[in-house]
């Protein structure tokens, strides 16, 4: 299983930006799917996360600004990102729990590669 991250790039504060992360290979279902990020120096931090059936949870600190959705069709998660602030700047991470076609009696998590978002001011 790979998880393919997308959308990163250089905005202007108060500018938007969309990621993208599809999931590939020997899938039998998702579970949660959510997106962490990592700025220089400090730790990796989630940002949001939804359920198979659509629950999310936030962190404060982008509590609405960003909206993360998915499209179970397409294994893919997707993340809003509105009103954007120099203190957004980070390499953002996606993650999936997957119960892949070998076993379907466990649940793996795996993580795309990252994709660098970065704010000006």
């Amino acid at each position: 299983v790979q998880l393919q991250a997308s959308g990163g790039g250089l905005v202007q504060a108060g500018g938007s930006l969309r990621l993208s992360c599809a999931a590939s290979g020997s899938i039998f279902k998702i579970n949660d799917m959510g997106w962490y990020r990592q700025a220089p120096g400090k730790q990796r931090d989630l940002v949001a996360r939804i359920t198979s059936g659509g629950s999310t949870n936030y962190a404060d600190s982008v509590q609405g600004r960003f909206t993360v959705s998915r499209d179970n069709a397409k294994n893919t998660v997707y993340l809003q990102m509105n009103s954007l602030k120099p203190e957004d700047t980070a390499v953002y991470f996606c993650n999936a729990d997957v119960v892949g076609m070998r076993n379907i009696l466990r649940s793996i998590t795996y993580w795309g590669q990252g994709t660098l978002v970065t704010v000006s001011s």
